[in-house]
């Protein structure tokens, strides 16, 4: 009882300063991104501390850290401007109608993710093949990469004569520009020094710390998030307890222009989220040796967005690089993610006006450093040696998610890869002939029969100059769906109609049963006593010796 007792306050220790840690190094990551999305700093912790708060306690892998993340953000971005031009087109128009929209796409975002779960589509990350993964992260990096890319420029705000506001930007130049570089690079440089020298102190808190203490100290004039807010329209953090946003309600369209508005986004959120939280719970699967729940994690994945757009948060999902924090610093249970959420709420009800004097530079440095360990480099290493379609594939998906979008992206990665899949699997349908001593002619099937197949098996055959008995052994092959059960039943019609006889051999078990209730004919075409060691290899292992030295090829 001691020792478990012991055990267990060590676990207990080890989840909490775990949870602390992940939380230090996520207030950066997450600003960085509420700036990807062009949204307030504290409406994305807040996002961030639901969010982590519902996974962690109701998921389905311990460990796991969830939050307001930039695969996620990205997607908003044009909404929320489309947003804002939309509610200046209103009879009355509204400020800022883009949150509004965000906050209801979150919501849908939410729903949508809890049917994923309660119709258990969980299991289908599995079909995600690896060049798709690696395409995913690359085109994932370049689109953060870009998003900094932005922040060096200003935006002014101008008004038309008719009224119509625009925001207009200015990229840097001169000194202005320089010392915006010079402070990236001191951030980045903080991140890649400081942990090889000690690991026990978060490296990207530590290097905004060092950036924005030397931006006090010398009272240098640059771009802050305060000032950054204040430029694009807002009037600065405000750190409160998220409450229910009633505003949401009040001002929001509840009609079929703003669910038809929402949908897309919130179909590509959802998807992106539950594509990149599964993703996360296998890699801690694969860490800790345990096994989640895939379909558990997308329901309280998508409970948590619900609640935060409610809250007046945004969206989020699964984060690889705070789960792997977590892991390594000890966290495994759900103590690690529910105080990592704890944290993170102390930090938006007390660090607002902190926040606010935070370089942008600093930001755009972590992102920076975030983009170099996200991007698979060794994917330029491996393009010569893996097949040419795998290359292919990991091509196209890192283009199509810097052109359209991550979720879209990830579809036509498992599209390309299902159909090359198939189109190589097509080819290897294989009939050997041979004539039996009383004139039968045996045709041997080998590889799989499908959809994809039928057309070269169907060339395997001489119905009119076969002899009159017909035997094909799939003692080799496998019928796999109702084409392969369309091209055999079509294969016997021939034979017949030629006044020929044909018998089917060794079909499993499960490709008699899918004959028999296509057609009952099949019963009188199927052999049903089976002789041949070979098809009870399975069953019996000593036999596969002994079936090889038998059979004469």
């Amino acid at each position: 009882m001691t020792e478990f007792i012991i055990k267990r306050t060590a676990n207990a220790k080890n989840d909490i300063l775990a949870g602390i840690t992940v939380s230090l190094a996520m207030v950066p990551e997450v600003v960085a991104f509420a700036f990807v999305a062009q949204i307030d700093p504290l409406m994305a912790l807040s996002g961030a501390f639901i969010i982590g708060l519902v996974a962690a306690i109701f998921g389905g892998r311990p460990g796991l850290i969830s939050g307001a993340a930039g695969a996620v953000a990205v997607i908003f971005v044009g909404m929320i401007a489309e947003g804002h031009t939309k509610g200046m087109l209103f009879d009355q128009p509204i400020e800022n109608m883009g949150f509004f929209y965000l906050m209801a796409c979150v919501v849908l975002m939410g729903v949508i993710q809890i049917l994923a779960g309660v119709f258990k589509l969980g299991r289908f990350v599995r079909l995600i093949p690896h060049p798709v993964m690696m395409g995913f992260v690359n085109g994932l990096a370049i689109v953060i990469f870009w998003a900094q890319v932005k922040m060096f420029s200003h935006k002014t705000l101008h008004i038309s004569p008719e009224g119509v506001k625009e925001y207009v930007s200015t990229f840097m130049s001169g000194t202005e520009l320089y010392i915006m570089i010079g402070l990236v690079a001191l951030t980045m440089g903080v991140i890649y020094v400081l942990p090889k020298i000690t690991t026990k102190i978060p490296a990207a808190l530590t290097a905004i710390l060092v950036t924005t203490l030397i931006v006090v100290g010398f009272n240098m004039d640059v771009s802050t998030v305060g000032s950054y807010i204040i430029e694009g329209g807002g009037t600065g953090l405000k750190g409160e307890f998220p409450t229910p946003n009633v505003e949401l309600w009040q001002k929001l369209p509840f009609n079929f222009d703003t669910l038809s508005f929402i949908l897309p986004y919130a179909f590509l959120a959802a998807s992106v989220g539950l594509i990149e939280s599964l993703m996360t719970m296998n890699l801690v699967d694969e860490l800790t040796e345990t096994r989640g729940d895939g379909n558990r994690e997308c329901i309280a994945q998508g409970a948590g967005n619900i609640m935060s757009g409610l809250f007046g948060g945004t969206g989020g999902c699964g984060m690889i690089g705070q789960t792997v924090i977590n892991i390594k610093a000890g966290g495994r249970r759900r103590l690690s993610g529910i105080m990592m959420a704890l944290t993170l709420l102390t930090f938006i009800l007390f660090t607002d006006k902190l926040i606010e004097q935070v370089p942008i530079a600093a930001l755009i440095g972590v992102m920076f450093m975030m983009v170099i360990e996200t991007f698979a480099w060794s994917s330029f290493r491996i393009m010569r040696k893996i097949p040419k379609s795998d290359a292919f594939v990991l091509v196209v998906v890192s283009a199509v998610t810097v052109i359209f979008d991550l979720a879209i992206a990830v579809f036509v990665g498992v599209i390309i890869s299902a159909l090359v899949f198939a189109w190589e699997n097509a080819k290897r349908i294989r009939a050997r002939k041979r004539v039996r001593e009383d004139g039968t002619k045996v045709y041997e099937i080998w590889g799989p029969l499908f959809f994809g197949s039928i057309i070269a098996f169907n060339e395997k055959f001489d119905v009119k100059d076969d002899p009159e008995h017909v035997e094909v052994d799939f003692v080799e092959s496998r019928i796999s769906d109702h084409s392969a059960i369309e091209a055999i039943f079509n294969l016997v019609s021939k034979y017949e109609a030629a006044g020929k006889k044909i018998k089917l051999k060794h079909l499993s078990e499960d490709c008699k049963i899918l004959l028999y209730k296509s057609n009952p004919k099949f019963r009188e075409v199927i052999v049903e006593d089976i002789d041949d060691p070979r098809y009870h290899l399975a069953e019996n292992p000593e036999a596969f010796t002994k079936g090889l030295s038998e059979y004469k090829f």
